[in-house]
């Protein structure tokens, strides 16, 4: 899988121009009133769990790692001059190995009919500009990528439907949730805010690369390369409950794609630019491609909390938990500002965030993410502790990724 070669429930871990703004708050599930898994969103991620699970209804398994892979085709060019385009969304296990082709009495044809029956007409639309076959052959390339990978997600099979599901029902929220799940990473959009931009000339390293999007999203994919040639990204993440509508818990690449260290092209695409809307959570952004930041962020908060992309948020002594989340005063501007909680003064010391009557203030900033605000500290929006809290259960805050679970924090005025 990886040689062909990845917020609406909730994202944990962002056509033509006037079409395509209606499909940031694409919301076809009120067409389809029957289709909803009934599973939490708050329990164990998918591979993340220490014994068995009896109901893989609501568990992905045994392919817990999700990858949304997307394509950047030059040759021909396939989809807008200014988006990546969707591959697919595949069910790897958490092992990084994968199964494929699960269940051929449900390789359905004709998607495209199938969408528009059972009321996906504004997915078919979308997937008809950003989910392009190279080829040309974009119903056979639907058709492979759900019977190849969809039909190996245990949340999709067809006894976790409920009564009375129309047949392939299945497959269409299988294609509903992959261009939802694509919306939340604009992968072109990203690069630009970094200053990464198609040329037939410039070429990049792959640390360049994966640092801008580092910085955007809080989370490094793996990118491929056919040659020196960027083509392909790829997006991490476990899963809390259905495919459905389950919480995508994104994750770093656990593994790196097949682009060299350096000399890296990023070449132009022929033929136009769309306006392209991304969602991240319950926030939009929208970019016609260029090389700024998208929309205008806001002004830093006098006062705010602090939330974490996967779950929960930051407590008065700058755990992480999810309890009630702590109010922060925040005193300076978005480029630099320090923080004090009810404990007394915020900074880091030795890589560890706290607050209390010992601490030094440290200087942070804010980094624009869509409409969103990221808490960074020495220019790195990324943050990581060794376990997700529950319950009373809380745990330190350190900066970077090196600890087992990792994750980006949203200023959020209160």
């Amino acid at each position: 899988m990886f040689a062909a070669t990845a917020i609406f429930a909730v994202l944990v871990g962002s056509a033509s121009a006037s079409a395509l703004s209606s499909f940031a708050s694409l919301n076809e599930r009120a067409l389809m009133p029957d289709i909803a898994s009934g599973c939490s969103t708050t329990g164990t991620a998918s591979c993340g769990n220490t014994s068995a699970v009896s109901n893989l209804c609501c568990f992905e398994s045994p392919g817990g790692l999700l990858l949304q892979t997307q394509f950047w085709d030059t040759n021909p060019s396939t989809g807008p001059s200014n988006s990546w385009t969707i591959h697919g969304l595949w069910p790897d296990k958490c092992d990084l190995t994968f199964s494929e082709n699960c269940d051929p009495s449900r390789d359905y044809t004709g998607i495209s009919s199938l969408l528009t029956a059972q009321g996906a007409s504004s997915t078919l639309s979308f997937m008809n500009t950003f989910w392009k076959d190279i080829n040309g052959d974009d119903e056979t390339f639907w058709e492979h990528e759900w019977a190849t990978h969809g039909t190996c997600m245990s949340t999709l099979e067809t006894k976790c439907l409920p009564s009375g599901s129309p047949k392939g029902a299945e497959a269409v929220a299988f294609f509903q949730t992959v261009v939802k799940l694509f919306q939340t990473l604009p992968t072109f959009t990203w690069l630009s805010n970094q200053g990464i931009t198609p040329s037939s000339s410039t070429t990049h390293t792959l640390a360049s690369l994966t640092a801008a999007i580092r910085a955007e999203s809080g989370f490094t994919p793996s990118f491929d390369c056919t040659g020196s040639t960027l083509n392909a990204a790829t997006y991490y993440f476990h899963l809390k409950g259905s495919i459905i509508d389950g919480a995508f818990v994104q994750i770093s690449a656990p593994e790196s794609g097949t682009c060299p260290s350096t000399g890296i092209k990023y070449p132009l695409k022929t033929g136009s630019p769309v306006s392209t809307t991304s969602t991240t959570g319950t926030t939009t952004s929208t970019s016609t491609g260029g090389t700024g930041p998208t929309g205008t962020p806001g002004s830093l908060p006098a006062k705010a909390t602090i939330v974490a992309s996967s779950e929960g948020g930051l407590l008065s002594l700058g755990t992480w938990s999810t309890q009630t989340l702590a109010t922060y005063t925040l005193t300076g501007t978005t480029s630099s500002f320090t923080m004090t909680s009810s404990k007394g003064n915020c900074g880091v010391s030795g890589g560890t965030f706290a607050c209390g009557s010992g601490m030094s203030l440290t200087s942070f900033s804010a980094v624009a993410s869509g409409s969103s605000l990221l808490l960074a500290s020495g220019g790195s929006t990324a943050w990581s502790s060794d376990g997700t809290p529950s319950g009373s259960t809380a745990f330190a805050v350190f900066t970077g990724s090196s600890h087992a679970q990792d994750y980006t924090l949203s200023i959020v005025s209160t």
